[in-house]
């Protein structure tokens, strides 16, 4: 769980981002898992909305949505300081890495220490492999942690699962299902250098044999996919959008048409949705006109430290499952 919860709604400070200050100083102790420190995103903290600090062990990691204003980078560098002479071993350096982002390039700049080049971290006793230091993402989203434990709880209550996990990127649901004792996975993405970063991942968590890794395009794909099934559990984490490969309006509904011969009598599907500008409702709604013998079981949290001023501009992860009378889906 996280060490520093979000707060109420604070009102804007005159010290350069107070509020990652403030989260820095909540700390007792420094987290074992890799999680989000401060979220600025969700709008709780108002001058502070372009910034977010995320702890990947042993590296700090502060994201900026826009160049910051380098009193602030001075500001959060003297607390990240500061934090790490009370709580760090003394003989350990403090590292930590500042990425300057929009939606389609980032920035990374490295104000002290180091990054591993082998960099792993953990998160609930499994390991992950990241890339701080290259690219917009870093292979583990660590929003989707309360998702993550989802499936591993699901694939405990009825081990032996069979999971088809679409839009896979690095694998983390997949780990996750094969941890709580899925029997095998199918791994889908387009992009072969995500799959081979969940192949490793696998690897570190001695899960490899279990899992199967498809570089497909999914739209070209669903006959095998099909033939494949049916399945326990299928898996849905689309980007929100992607030139050229996937949008929300038209997409969507493309895939819900698909979900019910893919899922097995009494199945689950857990569907994401990391868009702002849709929420929950409309999801639900998509989900109604194009798979209506599918029963919504409801939304899971997300986690405290993500907490937002309108909740449906957040991350939204829910569940259906197919009805236990659903005959042979699978033709």
């Amino acid at each position: 769980m996280p060490v520093a919860e979000a707060a109420a709604v604070a009102p804007a400070s005159a010290t350069p981002a107070q509020p990652v200050i403030d989260a820095l100083q909540a700390l007792t102790h420094l987290p074992q898992d890799a999680q989000r420190i401060f979220h600025g995103r969700g709008g709780r903290h108002p001058g502070c909305e372009h910034l977010s600090l995320d702890w990947y062990a042993p590296v700090w990691l502060l994201t900026a949505h826009g160049e910051p204003a380098p009193a602030e980078v001075q500001a959060i560098g003297a607390a990240l300081a500061q934090t790490w002479a009370r709580l760090a071993p003394p003989d350990q350096p403090l590292n930590w890495l500042l990425q300057v982002r929009d939606e389609a390039r980032a920035d990374n700049r490295l104000q002290a220490g180091a990054v591993p080049a082998d960099h792993v971290v953990a998160i609930d006793g499994l390991r992950f492999r990241v890339h701080l230091d290259r690219g917009l993402n870093h292979g583990l989203f660590l929003d989707m942690v309360e998702g993550h434990r989802w499936v591993r709880r699901w694939a405990q209550a009825q081990p032996g699962g069979r999971v088809l996990n679409l839009f896979a990127y690095s694998g983390a649901f997949s780990v996750a299902a094969l941890a709580g004792g899925a029997s095998t996975v199918w791994n889908v993405d387009m992009a072969r250098g995500a799959l081979a970063s969940g192949q490793r991942n696998h690897e570190l968590n001695d899960l490899q044999g279990r899992a199967s890794f498809l570089p497909h395009d999914l739209w070209n794909t669903w006959g095998k996919l099909t033939r494949g099934g049916p399945w326990d559990l299928v898996i849905m984490d689309p980007p929100a959008y992607q030139k050229g490969s996937f949008v929300a309006e038209k997409d969507w509904p493309r895939l819900l048409r698909r979900l019910p011969e893919l899922l097995a009598p009494g199945g689950h599907a857990l569907l994401c949705l990391n868009a702002p500008r849709y929420g929950s409702t409309w999801l639900a709604e998509q989900v109604a006109a194009a798979a209506p013998q599918l029963r919504p079981l409801g939304r899971l949290p997300n986690p405290p430290v993500y907490a937002d001023i309108d909740e449906e501009r957040a991350l939204k992860v829910m569940v259906w499952q197919q009805p236990e009378d659903a005959g042979d889906v699978a033709g």
